[in-house]
């Protein structure tokens, strides 16, 4: 794994999946940024880091220990930039392999590494193209249909114009995603914004999610991020619909007012807490880039935007005292928060938390 930067880093280990079959295989799978290759994305640009894709294999003889040498590559991509990693790797209820992965880095999704796509007015951008590269995307694979992986014959670039691994495309950051493991079993994914704000959309095979045309419902401008254009396209050069988010939030720098730093995807609650029953919850990683994350909750359904409610804790106050880095949930649907009071993957800070009901008695 590349080297990380202790104070704040968005590479590293970002992402593990058991196979459906795990308990007959013992295979799971692992995102993680490599050391980059030679080279770059533009003269005198040197590749950031590779987010790679692994398969590992359990032991045979201890089930907490995976064998180091049973690593066998699967995937890897070129990263111009050490942010807007994606990260989130999960097995659908079809039992293909979804992966998400960012613009590339840097800001606006214009920097070297970025391509030219049909949008003029923000000059490019990976979200946008699905020739060039996977960036900005949510690929789909079947792990056990070829070697090291074949194409699910309904991708929608499959037989066209367009790399046959995506599934959905337009986002910025899709850091966390989630499958509803109830109801219809749909595909929740957060994306972090860039500097007015943040969204977390429901995801379809195809499906254009904005970005860098859009900014959760606004029109984006890269030339001047904390602008928001008079108008934009509703549709994209293929004809597809630039689909809007379910959760919008401002983020803390919005001249308007907001209260997140970056939007946390989380799951929609399928455990035993009768109040939380088919919400879906999310989180802020951080208010103010201070250990000052809060948890969020929606009722999934209905046209345009989604309200929603910060979720309060007995044992907290205005916030949860962590940043917030992510949600986990058990096959009983009981949803768990991964926080730390570091800002980057420093220290020994970082705690588990469950979501439950107290006793007051």
């Amino acid at each position: 794994m590349i080297s990380l930067n202790a104070n704040y880093d968005e590479r590293g280990l970002l992402g593990l999946a058991f196979h459906p079959n795990y308990s007959s295989n013992g295979l799971l799978y692992v995102y993680y940024t490599a050391p980059p290759n030679a080279g770059g994305p533009a003269p005198g640009e040197m590749w950031n880091n590779i987010s790679r894709i692994s398969e590992f294999q359990v032991s045979g003889t201890d089930p907490n220990t995976v064998m180091a040498g049973s690593e066998k590559i699967i995937l890897e991509i070129d990263q111009p930039q050490g942010n807007h990693e994606g990260g989130t790797i999960a097995f659908g209820p079809d039992n293909y392999l979804y992966i998400s992965i960012g613009d590339g880095g840097s800001s606006n999704d214009v920097a070297p590494g970025h391509v030219e796509d049909w949008y003029e007015v923000n000059e490019g951008g990976n979200g946008q193209d699905v020739e060039a590269n996977l960036l900005g995307n949510i690929l789909r694979i079947d792990i056990d249909g070829g070697v090291p992986y074949s194409i699910p014959g309904d991708n929608p670039f499959v037989g066209s114009d367009g790399l046959d691994e995506i599934y959905a495309y337009g986002f910025r950051n899709p850091f966390r995603f989630s499958f509803d493991m109830g109801g219809d079993r749909r595909l929740f994914v957060g994306d972090a914004g860039q500097n007015l704000y943040e969204e977390i959309s429901v995801v379809e095979n195809g499906g254009n999610y904005g970005w860098n045309v859009k900014e959760g419902t606004h029109c984006f401008d890269a030339s001047d991020n904390e602008n928001v254009l008079d108008d934009c396209p509703n549709t994209d050069n293929l004809g597809n619909e630039l689909i809007d988010p379910v959760i919008e939030m401002n983020n803390a720098n919005n001249p308007a007012g907001g209260s997140t730093v970056t939007i946390i995807g989380g799951y929609v609650y399928r455990g035993s807490i009768p109040e939380l029953s088919g919400q879906y919850v999310f989180g802020s990683f951080s208010k103010d880039f201070e250990p000052t994350g809060e948890v969020f909750f929606a009722n999934p359904s209905g046209p345009g935007l989604w309200d929603f409610e910060e979720l309060d804790f007995k044992s907290t106050t205005e916030d949860i005292g962590y940043y917030l880095k992510g949600f986990g949930q058990d096959l009983e649907g009981e949803i768990y928060l991964a926080v730390s009071e570091m800002l980057g993957p420093a220290g020994n800070t970082g705690k588990i938390y469950k979501i439950g009901l107290v006793d007051d008695e």
